[in-house]
């Protein structure tokens, strides 16, 4: 441990593996819920906030602490080291489960200790006989060769890390690697986060998307495999939809128009992670599919239902590691239900709750428009029916017009990132569309709206 080694992990903050506590009370439960989970570091003498108030370490403390681990039963294996005026205790995971300590059972979720109640304790116990796919080793993988570094450099900006740390040293505390004899191994949490072609290790992580043009599911009319890392599936999911999602315009007499759209967005988002955070990946036949119908979005997730699982309340995570990683980057919940997080945005945005429908095998999750936009009049939605068929840089450049009047081809070229013949091509065909109508010449000449 050093001093940089010890700002990277401030910075994360607390997470699966990670614990901080400002003195060493109660901490018998931590010591029980790492072992019976994938093992972790506590680090005594840094509050919850992340801020460092030190700790007398002595001999006294030591062997305070080992006589905490001694009592658990069985007895629980621990290292004490210390780092300045910082205790840091590294639990094991058990290789006896389940471990107990004074006041119960307990396992990580997320970044807490949680008691587990009795019906809980039977799953848990009966469920660690299967290994878990997201910290298995993928001995395929060669660092630094598949390894994606601005896949890494993206998600340390997501999360606020800092990037001067030595990445093999970040990668090692993000728990997606480890280092033997100076060589760096990957488990499969890092494969599908930083390869540089994760679906060359993992081929079933790609996430199918799937527009109907009928409510029975028949007649498709687009259809793609999306792949990539998993936070980029999650992002390319999202454009899926709201490429192909509808949206109408209210007026309200000011300036801009409020924008209402078909579906709760934020809701579908939470469903899309939900969705690649829970897969069960050891299951290699069955991608997640997301189907957008005509009347809804249905996304369809296999998994193995857990014993005595209540929707919304139980609080389950297949892939341990997977969600942390998500939740430094704030892709979903770090503790509590992410179905939960569904119906406060869906109450927000005056929309149906998702409708729920599970078998042993299979989840699935079904949106309806929003109450909202079903309100809105037919002419109010289709004055903007034609904003769907423009592509993505098309839609920016019709935003750009909307706030600044007009647009030139300079604009576009700067604003897409593009040649000024392929500038001049894109506005064309917005004039030929009676989106945009071009006026001046020369160099003065401009695009300004006709339509919306």
């Amino acid at each position: 441990m050093n001093r940089k080694e010890l700002e990277l992990i401030l910075q994360q903050g607390e997470g699966y593996k990670i614990e901080f506590k400002e003195s060493p009370n109660n901490i018998d439960k931590e010591l029980a819920a790492f072992a019976n989970s994938s093992g972790g570091k506590i680090f005594i003498g840094i509050t919850d906030d992340e801020e460092i108030k030190g700790v007398n370490i002595s001999n006294k403390l030591k062997s305070q602490i080992q006589d905490i681990a001694n009592n658990c039963d069985p007895q629980i294996k621990v290292i004490i080291e210390e780092f300045e005026n910082i205790l840091i205790i590294k639990v094991r995971e058990g290789d006896d489960k389940p471990y107990k300590c004074t006041s119960g059972f307990y396992a990580r979720v997320g970044p807490n200790s949680q008691k587990l109640s009795r019906d809980e304790i039977i799953e848990f116990f009966k469920s660690e006989g299967k290994i878990r796919f997201d910290e298995l080793t993928e001995p395929k993988f060669n660092y630094p060769k598949d390894f994606d570094k601005s896949k890494l450099l993206g998600f340390l900006e997501l999360a606020g890390l800092s990037k001067s740390m030595k990445r093999e040293s970040v990668l090692v505390n993000l728990n997606v690697a480890e280092k033997q004899e100076a060589k760096l191994y990957f488990n499969n949490s890092g494969v599908l986060f930083f390869a540089k072609e994760p679906q060359r290790f993992v081929p079933w992580s790609v996430f199918t998307v799937v527009l109907f043009k009928d409510k029975a599911g028949v007649d498709v009319i687009d259809r793609k495999e999306i792949t990539g890392s998993l936070f980029e599936i999650v992002d390319k999911v999202m454009d899926f939809i709201k490429l192909y999602s509808k949206v109408a315009y209210r007026f309200t007499g000011m300036p801009q128009r409020e924008e209402i759209y078909e579906y709760p967005f934020e809701a579908v988002r939470e469903a899309v992670i939900n969705s690649v955070m829970h897969k069960d990946y050891f299951e290699h036949g069955h991608n997640n599919i997301l189907k957008f119908f005509p009347d809804r979005i249905q996304i369809e997730n296999i998994w193995v239902k857990p014993r005595n699982f209540v929707l919304g309340k139980t609080v389950f995570r297949r892939n341990q590691l997977i969600a942390d990683l998500f939740s430094r980057i704030h892709f979903g919940e770090k503790i509590g239900s992410g179905m939960e997080r569904m119906r406060i945005v869906c109450d927000e945005q005056n929309c149906p709750y998702p409708e729920v429908d599970y078998t042993d095998t299979h989840f699935y999750l079904n949106f309806k428009p929003s109450r909202e936009y079903l309100k809105m009049s037919e002419a109010e939605k289709q004055e903007v029916g034609w904003e769907n068929e423009l592509n993505e840089r098309q839609k920016k450049a019709i935003e750009f017009v909307r706030k600044k009047g007009k647009i030139t081809n300079k604009d576009y070229q700067e604003l897409i990132g593009v040649s000024k013949i392929t500038a001049y091509r894109e506005l064309a065909e917005l004039v030929e569309r009676n989106i945009l109508i071009r006026e001046g010449s020369g160099r003065s000449t401009y695009y300004r709206m006709i339509k919306g």
